[in-house]
């Protein structure tokens, strides 16, 4: 049983720490002047390139009938292009480390839409994880927050949005499915689509990221947290597969807690004790919404829920 055990929970951590550097990184990666369109941009076309790898390894093909190519349309949007929009603007402003406090929202605020869209039922015991998420947003935005500028509290909201894109799509696909795809195509398409999305974004407001150079840090960072982006998502459908979906939601923890040591450890992020509280807030208010999938599928097919557009 320990030996059965190991594999999963060695993955499970792997997973949750590659993740949660994507925070990090993001936070590299705007620091000398890049913007969203340039970075969404070449975040989906290295996503794409290693996940059609992944895709061909295993046989498969991608279907391009106007029903999946909605599908990939819906899931580029939701999935990648506006919550990156509204991650890579708030990185601007906001530390790493509140960005993947606030990355643990997604959970709590796809809990309302779920009920909204009619595909979950009412759970006191989850509306108990609302109101703490909520509290715990709270401590970080209230007049006597401990953020280090007060002027960053405006970016809490920004940060959200991707965080609530995240919940629609992860409640579109359990209302909609995926076409009879497998998470892995699903996001490979999307990928796809969403390049054709970011580059006029890109080249129209001036943010296309030359890849002939110069290289430093923030094009390096960009890199590394797209690889990591795309092996992690490909790594969390394996660990669906071996260990079950309920099993495999617990990289949300791993995920949260690996993103505010990986900012303390490598940027120098240092917190007040309000913002401890509210990572412990958040948490727990994770934990009491944190659906108990039927299957592997809705689970696994919440596709980038546990990665911010990074």
């Amino acid at each position: 049983m320990i030996r059965s055990l190991a594999v999963p929970v060695l993955a499970l951590v792997l997973i949750g720490a590659a993740w949660g550097a994507t925070q990090p990184l993001a936070k590299v990666a705007v620091s000398e002047g890049h913007r969203h369109f340039g970075l969404i941009f070449w975040q989906l076309v290295i996503g794409a390139l290693i996940l059609g790898a992944v895709t061909l390894l295993r046989g498969r093909r991608l279907p391009l009938g106007p029903r999946h190519l909605r599908l990939y349309l819906v899931i580029a949007l939701i999935g990648t292009v506006l919550p990156g929009l509204a991650s890579y603007s708030a990185a601007v402003h906001l530390p790493a480390g509140i960005l993947s406090i606030l990355l643990s929202s997604v959970p709590i605020l796809a809990f309302p839409v779920a009920l909204a869209l009619g595909i979950d039922g009412f759970r006191w015991r989850r509306v108990a994880g609302l109101l703490l998420g909520l509290l715990g947003v709270a401590l970080l935005v209230l007049p006597d927050s401990a953020l280090p500028d007060r002027a960053q509290a405006v970016w809490i909201p920004v940060a959200l949005l991707s965080s609530l894109c995240y919940a629609l799509e992860g409640n579109y696909v359990a209302r909609f499915g995926t076409e009879g795809l497998g998470p892995i195509e699903t996001l490979f398409g999307a990928s796809v689509v969403g390049v054709f999305i970011a580059w006029p974004g890109a080249l129209a407001t001036g943010q296309f990221i030359d890849p002939r150079g110069p290289w430093g840090a923030p094009e390096l960072a960009l890199i590394v947290s797209s690889v990591l982006h795309a092996l992690a998502y490909s790594g969390y459908v394996w660990l669906v597969g071996q260990a079950g979906a309920v099993f495999a939601v617990q990289v949300s923890y791993f995920v949260t807690l690996f993103g505010v040591c990986w900012a303390m450890i490598f940027l120098n992020e240092a917190y007040a004790p309000l913002i401890w509280a509210a990572l412990a807030l958040m948490l727990a208010g994770m934990a009491l919404v944190q659906p108990r999938p039927r299957t592997p599928l809705v689970e696994a097919g919440t596709l980038g829920q546990n990665a911010q557009g990074s």
